[in-house]
């Protein structure tokens, strides 16, 4: 499944969408990729705003402590491997990957190694072109599968292609 997004309002509708269908269809993980600037941290910012309790979080990018945790309902827990690059995995995060209870949202997740990438996830590509970012989603696992089905099903008009 992709979407485009040719505006920063478009990506904070894209984090609202997210945020509705986590509470209404249950906790995921999403592994979100894309360079430097393509909008991974804006797309998070809109997720946690938009997730009960997450109104006056102060989301930003945790790449020196790695791991920021917002008092959403549910809780969201936002890792950043940027800093870790391909250096390996900080065994300190291993925790938070297999946490049922917490909205998990993982930047720079092509540095997960696949030892530890959740069963059920979704991951998220962001591409820029000259124009706009194309955004790709994409389904590990049965449940993950559902799980984007039906929020492309709900939100078909919005976004989605």
């Amino acid at each position: 499944m992709q979407c485009i997004l040719s505006h920063i309002d478009h990506t904070e509708r894209l984090g609202r969408i997210l945020a509705r269908t986590m509470v209404a269809q249950g906790v995921c993980t999403l592994l979100i990729s894309g360079q430097l600037g393509a909008g991974k941290t804006t797309l998070i910012r809109s997720i946690v705003a938009n997730l009960p309790g997450g109104e006056g979080a102060e989301v930003s990018s945790p790449s020196f402590n790695l791991v920021n945790v917002y008092p959403t309902q549910p809780e969201v827990v936002h890792i950043d491997l940027y800093r870790l690059g391909q250096f390996g995995m900080d065994e300190s995060l291993v925790e938070y990957l297999d946490s049922e209870q917490a909205i998990l949202l993982v930047e720079w997740a092509e540095f997960l190694p696949d030892s530890v990438v959740p069963e059920n996830s979704i991951w998220l590509t962001i591409e820029l072109s000259e124009e706009n970012r194309i955004v790709y989603l994409n389904a590990n696992g049965d449940w993950a599968k559902d799980w984007l089905q039906r929020m492309k099903s709900a939100n078909s008009s919005l976004l989605f292609h």
